[in-house]
């Protein structure tokens, strides 16, 4: 970014590509974005929130309550009904728009200071419906105890603003996380069962996200 922070990493792990953009904070946690070749990509509003989420089957675009809006399906190699895309653009920041206009067309752009980067984010893959659905990618050790610190840091600006809100003890503790926290550390934990590594980090992760 012109601040000089990080704005998108692009990186390999194993076989696929995967590109991070990141908020434009110092020191930052924050994600707006995660794309990998392999179909699965995400892109989240300021607050956390999902608001596009994309699977090798197609994908969903969600308001900032979580509910949905619109869903559709990518062209698949089997007969049956189809939701086709209607073309999507986003921007996640003054310098960083996701445009989305098929399975193999997923741009993400950056632009500052009259200079522009442009990144496709698509795949070709395709799957069929009358096949099973391949094996979800598994996560590196790194990978998961980054998505393990990242809820549990939402989880503790969700608290600060429930005290901040609930000064009172007592209402404080009836309070419940937003569901879509709850809902990202179940994934967090199923990903743990599939990956490869220790109990003793399963166990920290675990830990982790439940605190």
């Amino acid at each position: 970014y012109p601040s000089g922070n990080l704005a998108i990493i692009i990186t390999q792990m194993r076989d696929q590509v995967i590109c991070i953009v990141q908020e434009d904070e110092l020191r930052t946690t924050k994600l707006r974005a995660l794309f990998q070749s392999d179909g699965r990509s995400t892109c989240y509003y300021p607050n956390g929130h999902e608001w596009i989420n994309m699977s090798i089957q197609g994908g969903q675009y969600l308001d900032q309550e979580g509910n949905r809006i619109r869903r559709w399906t990518w062209p698949i190699l089997s007969p049956g009904p189809q939701v086709p895309l209607s073309p999507i653009f986003i921007s996640l920041n003054r310098h960083v728009g996701v445009r989305i206009l098929a399975q193999d067309k997923i741009f993400v752009s950056f632009l500052a200071m009259g200079r522009q980067a442009k990144f496709n984010m698509g795949t070709k893959e395709q799957v069929s419906a009358a096949s099973p659905l391949p094996p979800a990618a598994r996560l590196g050790e790194d990978e998961l105890l980054l998505l393990a610190f990242r809820v549990r840091i939402l989880q503790l600006f969700d608290r600060m603003r429930g005290c901040i809100n609930f000064p009172s003890t007592e209402q404080g503790n009836k309070m419940q996380p937003p569901a879509y926290l709850t809902t990202q550390a179940v994934k967090i934990l199923e990903l743990c069962m599939a990956a490869d590594i220790s109990d003793e980090l399963r166990s920290s992760i675990k830990a982790i996200v439940n605190a």
